[in-house]
């Protein structure tokens, strides 16, 4: 992306890493998302791509502690959509490994798709970590419906 182009609108949610708020956060990227006028199969690959990453800061985040999650959407000129899920949790060693398909920390009940499951729902990922800081999940979707309409 071009970060040059004008930002259309943005915000941002704070909440605390309870499983529960893993629906708040889809349901309130969705209703931002909303503005640029998705097709349903837009809006529900931004959910998923959403909940992926939120669960992740959740479970392998913070595995034995609660702490803070923030989600931060921008809409850019064009209908390009920047969703950042962010945490300070333990961070991730080996960001390559865990890009991996099957690849999880997270124990037996976990399948170890959630980075590609947002690759394949978002544009682009981008994955920032380091062990003892937390991470940072940096992904974009350009919304077909953002080229035409007020925003």
């Amino acid at each position: 992306m071009n970060r040059e182009q004008t930002v259309q609108n943005k915000m941002e949610l704070r909440f605390p890493s309870y499983s529960r708020n893993e629906a708040f956060s889809r349901a309130a990227v969705s209703a931002f998302a909303a503005s640029l006028d998705p097709t349903l199969e837009e809006l529900a690959d931004i959910k998923t791509a959403v909940s992926e990453a939120v669960t992740n800061s959740i479970v392998h985040g913070y595995p034995n502690s609660v702490g803070e999650i923030l989600v931060s959407c921008v809409i850019y000129e064009g209908g390009l959509l920047q969703i950042t899920v962010t945490d300070q949790g333990v961070g991730i060693p080996d960001i390559a490994a865990a890009r991996t398909p099957m690849f999880s920390t997270g124990g037996s009940d976990r399948s170890g798709m959630g980075f590609t499951i947002m690759e394949r729902f978002m544009s682009s990922l981008t994955v920032e970590s380091q062990p003892g800081q937390g991470t940072k999940v940096i992904m974009e979707r350009r919304i077909r419906g953002g080229e035409e309409g007020d925003l």
